[in-house]
């Protein structure tokens, strides 16, 4: 993996996730799919030569620092964010039309 002077710039108006259109497909697809980005994600960082962990990049949107780890977080908060928002949607599913849960 080569070296940067910046962070990538996000996409902010999250064409790859339009296109991936996950509403049409099943759920266990989808997290299946994400399991595997993060572990992918994380094979890549293991791989990662020790000094990079020291060194801090801009983020090109706040103009600030970031070291790996930093971004990892940020990361794996985005991440548990939209895990969250399945669980909700999950549960509310299971809410059957009289008000009785499952």
């Amino acid at each position: 993996m080569a070296a940067s002077d910046q962070l990538t710039v996000a996409d902010l108006k999250n064409r790859k996730t339009d296109e991936a259109n996950h509403n049409a497909r099943p759920l266990e697809q989808i997290l299946s799919e994400f399991r595997a980005a993060r572990e992918g994600l994380l094979k890549r960082v293991d791989e990662l030569d020790a000094s990079l962990f020291a060194r801090a990049i801009p983020h090109p949107r706040l103009k600030t620092p970031m070291r790996l780890v930093d971004h990892l977080y940020f990361v794996a908060e985005h991440d548990d964010h939209h895990l969250a928002r399945i669980w909700e949607l999950v549960n509310a599913a299971r809410i059957v039309p009289n008000g009785d849960g499952v």
